[in-house]
């Protein structure tokens, strides 16, 4: 059957397992198969652009509390000033952590943005990330993974049902049927973001 709602993949679901008195069970299924989603994907479609701003002699900024993955990170200047990430280890080490001025570098720690050097006065910050798509429920029957990869949540959340039916001898199959759609939709996705034609480089002439 199609399924493009959460009830109607609960029924899949079902239908696979070949078992009626799952219905308090299979929602957690679906739920770890999304935690595993968002671990594991990460395509054009979970990107989101944000703003934030900086406080003077502060050099921290609160995380999107939906943030997943930094795609780019810079400041709203002219020109505009890309944020290069360090590692923790490098940051303080290397990024002027102790000076003011304006920030070149950042870092993550915890749920929080760090910067160095320490912002001297507020600037605005323009994020692309990727971020969490809302867990699917009876009040939310429809999500990004739902709309882009349906195939992995079911893969997905039978992966996840098989040891507790202590049915272990089907976690290869499903893995591997998971394991066979991420790939492709990462490879889809990658022929997406970039010209199918080799680019060309102009040389002007005067």
């Amino acid at each position: 059957m199609a399924f493009t709602s959460y009830t109607t993949l609960k029924s899949t679901i079902a239908d696979y397992l070949a078992r009626s008195d799952l219905t308090t069970q299979i929602p957690d299924f679906i739920n770890l198969a999304e935690q595993r989603l968002r671990r594991d994907l990460r395509i054009r479609q979970m990107l989101k652009v944000a703003t934030a701003t900086t406080t003077a002699d502060d050099s921290t900024v609160s995380l999107p509390s939906d943030f997943l993955a930094m795609k780019d990170l810079h400041l709203d200047t002219t020109p505009v000033r890309v944020l290069q990430f360090q590692n923790t280890s490098n940051f303080f080490r290397n990024a002027r952590v102790t000076e003011k001025g304006v920030p070149t570098m950042y870092t993550l720690l915890g749920s929080e943005f760090q910067f160095a050097p320490k912002p001297d006065t507020a600037y605005t910050l323009r994020m692309v990330y990727y971020y969490k798509p809302d867990f699917l429920s009876d009040g939310n029957p429809s999500n990004l993974f739902l709309a882009n990869c349906p195939d992995l949540l079911l893969y997905g959340a039978l992966a996840e049902a098989e040891p507790y039916l202590m049915n272990d001898e089907r976690l290869a199959t499903w893995a591997s049927l998971y394991d066979r759609g991420l790939a492709s939709l990462r490879a889809s996705d990658d022929d997406s973001e970039y010209p199918s034609s080799p680019m060309s480089i102009t040389l002007s002439t005067r």
